[in-house]
C-alpha cells in the first residue's frame, strides 16, 4: 500500500467504488488488444489513452488553477503537426520523431509563455476570448499553409518500421492477437499515457500544485501571502501546453495522419470541456473516468441504439425515437443527466460520499 501511495503521490482514490472503477479502466486499457478484439475496439482504447493525457493537462489549467482557456487544442495540434511534418520531411525514423516532438514542444512552450505573460493579467472572460481568437487564427493558418501542413487535406506519413502493422516479432499469434507493430504502437501509447498521467498527478500534489489550488480558491489571498500569482499561472499554462503537445504527438503516431479537423477542431475543445465536467474538475482521476465513459458512449452509442431500434420494431414511435441517427440527442440527454446526478463530476461525487 505504501508503494502504491508513493506512485500515486499520496493521492489515493479514497473511495471503494472509485478504486474499483479505476482498476477496471486501467486493466481494460492494459489488456484491450486481448480482451476486445478488432480494429475499432483498439482504436477506441488508443483514443481513450490520448484523451486521458489531453483532458488531464487541461484540468491542470482549469480545475487546479481556475483558468478558462480555449487554446488547448492549438497545443494539441502543434504536437500532432510537429510529428507529422518531421516524419514527412525527414523520413520514418525515431530521430525524426524526436525532432518533431522537440520542435513542437519548443513552439508550444514559447506560445503558451507569451499568451500567459500578455493575457493572464486580464479578467477570466477576456483571457478566454483571447485564447479562442489565437486558437482560431492558428487553425486558419494551418489550413492555408498547405506547402508545410498539407492544408485541408492534412498529412499522411510513414512511422518507424517497428510501429507499422507489417512489422512482426513473432510468427504465431498470442491468445489470438497478432504480435505486430500495431500492438507495439498501442503499448507504447499506453506506457507513455501512464507515465505522463503520474507526472501530472505528482505536479498537482506537490507544493507547486497546492499554490495553484490556493490561487484557484482566492487569488487575492494567495497574492497577499507572498505568491506571485501571475508567475504561477503562467507556469501552469506552460506545463498544461507541454502535456497537450505530447498528447498530440501520440495521436499523430497512432493515426499516421494529421489534419486540421483531426487535432485543431473546436469540437475537440468541446469534448474536452464535457469530459472535464463529467469526470470532475480538480481531480486527475476525473480525466480517466470521464474520458473513458465519454469516448465509449461516443463510439458505441449508435450501435446500442441500432439494437434497441431493431428490438422495438413493432412498437409505435419507439423505433424512430431510438434511431441511430438521433445518437447526438441521446448523448446530450445522458450528459445533462450525468451533470444533474453528479454536479461535481463522477469522481467528485464518489469522493464526497466516502
Amino acid at each position: 500500500m505504501a508503494l502504491i501511495s508513493r506512485v500515486l503521490s499520496g493521492d489515493l482514490p479514497r473511495n471503494r467504488i472509485l478504486t474499483a472503477l479505476l482498476i477496471a479502466i486501467v486493466a481494460g486499457l492494459a489488456f484491450a488488444p486481448f480482451i476486445f478484439p478488432g480494429a475499432k475496439a483498439l482504436n477506441v482504447a488508443a483514443k481513450i489513452c490520448i484523451f486521458i493525457v489531453l483532458v488531464a493537462s487541461f484540468d491542470l489549467l482549469l480545475g487546479y488553477t481556475g483558468i478558462v482557456s480555449f487554446a488547448h487544442t492549438m497545443f494539441f495540434g502543434i504536437g500532432a503537426y510537429g510529428v507529422a511534418i518531421a516524419l514527412t520531411r525527414l523520413g520514418p525514423s525515431w530521430a525524426a520523431v524526436a525532432a518533431g516532438i522537440a520542435a513542437a514542444l519548443a513552439l508550444s512552450l514559447l506560445l503558451s509563455l507569451l499568451i500567459g505573460l500578455f493575457s493572464l493579467r486580464v479578467k477570466a472572460i477576456f483571457y478566454a476570448m483571447i485564447t479562442l481568437a489565437v486558437a482560431s487564427a492558428f487553425q486558419t493558418f494551418a489550413s492555408q499553409l498547405s506547402e508545410i501542413t498539407g492544408g485541408e487535406d492534412g498529412l499522411s506519413f510513414k512511422v518507424p518500421g517497428m510501429l507499422t502493422p507489417g512489422f512482426s516479432f513473432a510468427e504465431q499469434p498470442f491468445l489470438g492477437v497478432s504480435l505486430d507493430g500495431k500492438l507495439i504502437s498501442y503499448y507504447l501509447l499506453f506506457a507513455v499515457t501512464v507515465a505522463l498521467f503520474l507526472v501530472m498527478l505528482r505536479i498537482v500534489n506537490s507544493p507547486f500544485g497546492r499554490v495553484l489550488q490556493a490561487i484557484r480558491e482566492n487569488d487575492f489571498r494567495a497574492e497577499a501571502l507572498g505568491y506571485r500569482t501571475v508567475v504561477y499561472r503562467t507556469l501552469s499554462n506552460v506545463l498544461s501546453a507541454g502535456f497537450a503537445t505530447l498528447a498530440g504527438a501520440l495521436l499523430a503516431l497512432w493515426l499516421r495522419y494529421n489534419g486540421p479537423d483531426t487535432s485543431l477542431s473546436f469540437e475537440i475543445m468541446i469534448d474536452i470541456l464535457l469530459i472535464v465536467v463529467i469526470g470532475g474538475m480538480g481531480t486527475m482521476y476525473g480525466a480517466v473516468v470521464g474520458a473513458t465513459l465519454f469516448i465509449i458512449a461516443q463510439n458505441y452509442l449508435q450501435d446500442v441504439m441500432k439494437l434497441a431500434s431493431d428490438a422495438a420494431a413493432g412498437v409505435p414511435l419507439l423505433p424512430d425515437l431510438v434511431h441511430p441517427d438521433r445518437w447526438l440527442l441521446w448523448l446530450g440527454i445522458l450528459f445533462i443527466l450525468s451533470v444533474y446526478r453528479f454536479p461535481t463530476g463522477i469522481v467528485g461525487k464518489l469522493r464526497a460520499s466516502q
